[in-house]
């Protein structure tokens, strides 16, 4: 996923957004903001999208991505101290439910944004 336009013209204008807005403010802010300027960059974008989790072919659950891409890349947004694993394990699982192969986990609230890369395709 290195050398993947989409998800590379994705980090560009999340950096974009994050220069603009600056840190301090919740992660609701930085998604609706994120969503408008990747729409104004000609992307399909939704927002909450509900993925349900099966198991062994019934619906356990349900979660919302904060944003998903072209229906080719979930975005999970936070805005925290610093990104932890668990918070990369959300969204390989997400991942997963959604049968979506890549995915970006995005920190805005640090002073520079932190940007991790999901791929299921990688094994």
């Amino acid at each position: 996923m290195e050398n993947d336009s989409l998800t590379g013209k994705i980090i560009g204008i999340s950096f974009e957004v994050h220069d603009e807005l600056g840190i301090g403010f919740v992660e609701k802010v930085y998604e609706n903001s994120l969503k408008i300027a990747l729409e104004q960059a000609s992307f399909r974008v939704r927002q909450q999208v509900p993925i349900k989790v099966m198991f062994r072919g019934e619906a356990v659950g349900e979660y919302l991505a904060d944003l998903v891409v072209n229906d080719e890349v979930i975005i999970e947004l936070k805005a925290v101290k610093r990104l932890l694993p668990e918070h990369q394990a959300q969204l390989i699982n997400y991942l997963k439910a959604s049968r979506i192969d890549r995915g970006l986990l995005m920190n805005f609230g640090p002073s520079r944004l932190e940007v991790k890369r999901g791929d299921l395709s990688l094994g």
